[in-house]
């Protein structure tokens, strides 16, 4: 009796073995602990809170520990934000009834992220990436972005956005109602912007030509929820 499996079956099926393993380490598998989509204002929750340092403002209670959803808030007194807002100012006070119901809050990593927040909807905004927009965006400003792309698709017009600098981000207002945080934040920037139209002309802005822009945004965040975004909910152009 010949076996079961020639040489020829044996071969093929070396071969079919060598290829699934080449493919699972080049692909890799899902371990249910992938990373998910990058968001700049995202809160770093994996992160625990830094120890105060020599000269931090806060005082706990004892026996409070770190931040955790659905802890009560850690007992706090004013701190210095000087060089971040106005000391003894709204924003300063906004600030720490923020740090107050989450004491990992670092507005000056906000601020850096809101930077990084505000070069990626305009870019975004500019080539109509609508995914992006609407992962940074709350339901009201998406609404207004969507009109104004479907706008200029309707006319056939095309935007091209570049960042020659961002070179302000500030803090100019904080606000905490209901555990809803706005922080709003005064942009400096320079750019390079042009329309076109469906034949290629600029019809508005100059591809060549560097222009400085100041824009006044808010963003958004429930405290204490376990959605780490923060969300743009609303614009106007600054002075």
């Amino acid at each position: 009796m010949q076996d079961s499996f020639d040489l020829t079956t044996l071969i093929f099926l070396g071969l079919a073995v060598f290829v699934i393993w080449k493919l699972r380490s080049v692909l890799g598998q899902k371990t249910g602990s992938e990373r998910p989509p990058f968001n700049p204002l995202m809160r770093r929750r994996e992160e625990p809170p830094a120890a105060p340092r020599d000269g931090d403002n806060v005082v706990r209670l004892p026996g409070a520990g770190p931040e955790r959803a659905g802890a009560a808030p850690v007992a706090t007194v004013p701190r210095n934000w000087k060089g971040v807002v106005e000391p003894n100012s709204a924003a300063a006070r906004g600030l720490d009834a923020i740090f107050q119901q989450e004491p990992g809050f670092d507005p000056r990593a906000f601020a850096d992220g809101a930077k990084l927040a505000y070069e990626t909807i305009v870019t975004a905004f500019a080539k109509g990436d609508r995914k992006t927009l609407k992962t940074l965006l709350s339901r009201e400003v998406a609404d207004g972005f969507e009109r104004a792309i479907q706008t200029r698709e309707r006319a056939g017009q095309t935007v091209e956005t570049t960042f020659v600098s961002i070179d302000k981000a500030e803090i100019v207002g904080v606000d905490v109602r209901n555990r809803v945080a706005q922080i709003t934040v005064r942009y400096l920037s320079k750019l390079i912007t042009a329309t076109r139209n469906a034949q290629g002309a600029v019809v508005d802005g100059s591809p060549e030509a560097v222009v400085d822009v100041t824009d006044v945004w808010t963003f958004a965040r429930t405290l204490g929820s376990r959605d780490p975004n923060w969300q743009l909910v609303a614009t106007e152009a600054g002075q």
